[in-house]
């Protein structure tokens, strides 16, 4: 029974790759919400699946029962619903104010950044050296005064 659990989680977790890995953004959420309940999944059959006790001490006992449930998992699956379901929405959102900037769901046409090219270079695409000189900090030309105080170091050091 164990290996069926691991198979469908397998199986649940590759559907969600699969669909991650398209270029359509819906599929690409949709991939994301199957990748996000397989480690649900994962998370909560890792705590013994089967009928067990509550994880409640009774009155007058001084510890949990041999076969009590393992609250943890559960605990751990109730986050991640919580993460899950958060970055869904998030990714929704993200989706509708990029379809109605963009007008598109395809990944590979959703290039408006990068047509506005890099945020480093000027408006003409050339690096300016931005009033700095070019060679680390040296002059291409040396001036009397430059020549005069390297001449001093020189001397002095």
């Amino acid at each position: 029974m164990t290996f069926l659990y691991a198979a469908a989680i397998a199986a649940y977790t590759g559907c969600g790759l699969y669909l991650m890995l398209s270029r359509h953004v819906v599929r690409i959420i949709l991939g994301l919400a199957l990748l996000t309940n397989g480690a649900i999944f994962l998370i909560f059959f890792s705590g013994r699946i089967g009928s067990m006790v509550p994880a409640v001490i009774p009155l007058g006992d001084q510890q949990l029962a041999p076969d009590a449930a393992n609250s943890l998992p559960q605990a751990l699956a109730l986050t991640a619903i919580v993460i899950g379901f958060a970055l869904t929405a998030f990714a929704v959102a993200l989706l509708v104010a990029a379809y109605k900037r963009l007008d598109t769901l395809d990944a590979r046409e959703m290039t408006a950044a990068e047509d506005m090219g890099s945020p480093f270079l000027p408006p003409g695409g050339r690096p300016s050296t931005g009033g700095r000189p070019s060679n680390n900090g040296r002059s291409a030309e040396k001036t009397p005064e430059a020549e005069k105080k390297s001449d001093e170091v020189k001397t002095n050091g």
